[in-house]
């Protein structure tokens, strides 16, 4: 039996290093933000590639939930599937993967702007994807009566083996030390989009270094990031802790 573990995300938020860490563990494929076609062709959203996503990718909101709960891409006892809270546009949600085990990676919203504006045009709350986190976690803390994992990626970059392993710990899977470091390049399973994104994670071999000061934002990126706070400081009262 397989165990899927669905990782909802913003952009610009660790994501990428966190699809790395599980990628390094030799129990688990990956799938990587696969409603993204999806969400681009329902919603028109002006992102970098867009013609490219839509024609590489399943674009089918249905088609995409029913294969994100069939067999995996290979026969592998964990699948980790890395998703964007703010692709969900469609018809499904996370109330269609009831047989998941769901896990939320979270972080500051002046921090996501800071990086995500960077590589955009403009952003908005929404493309944080925070609220969309909340709602997703509330649901499904009501389906199982239970709070889903929640991990921040301060925390993680402040002490990855700690939480790392308080990761799979809440998500019932055993620690693995190969995750905290992998091999650079670029990887068969990274979407199409890889040659505009992962720049750095394909410079990588491990998390980075912990954040640095909060950076200064522009009165308009303030503004999108103040609000997310109310979401984002709800989620971090539920965020697994560090060992401090």
């Amino acid at each position: 039996m397989t165990v899927r573990i669905a990782m909802w995300s913003g952009p610009r938020n660790l994501s990428t290093a966190m699809m790395r860490s599980f990628g390094a563990r030799p129990d688990t494929v990956i799938s990587d933000e696969p409603f993204y076609g999806a969400y681009l062709r329902h919603t028109g959203d002006d992102q970098p590639m867009k013609d490219a996503v839509i024609a590489d990718m399943d674009c089918d909101w249905t088609s995409v939930a029913a294969s994100m709960s069939g067999p995996p891409p290979e026969p592998r006892p964990i699948w980790y599937q890395k998703h964007m809270a703010h692709h969900m546009e469609g018809p499904v949600g996370i109330a269609d993967m009831p047989a998941h085990r769901h896990a939320f990676l979270i972080r500051a919203p002046e921090r996501v702007v800071a990086s995500y504006a960077a590589k955009r045009v403009a952003v908005r709350p929404e493309h944080l994807g925070i609220g969309r986190q909340r709602a997703y976690f509330d649901a499904e803390a009501d389906r199982t009566g239970t709070a889903p994992p929640v991990i921040d990626s301060a925390d993680i970059l402040a002490d990855p083996a700690t939480m790392l392993a308080s990761l799979c710990a809440a998500l019932d899977i055993s620690w693995d030390p190969a995750m905290l470091a992998w091999p650079p390049g670029r990887r068969a399973t990274d979407g199409i989009w890889a040659s505009h994104w992962y720049a750095s994670v394909e410079a990588s071999t491990g998390f980075g270094p912990a954040d640095a000061a909060t950076p200064a934002l522009h009165a308009e990126a303030a503004a999108v990031a103040a609000a997310c706070r109310a979401d984002y400081d709800y989620l971090r009262g539920f965020a697994l802790k560090t060992a401090g």
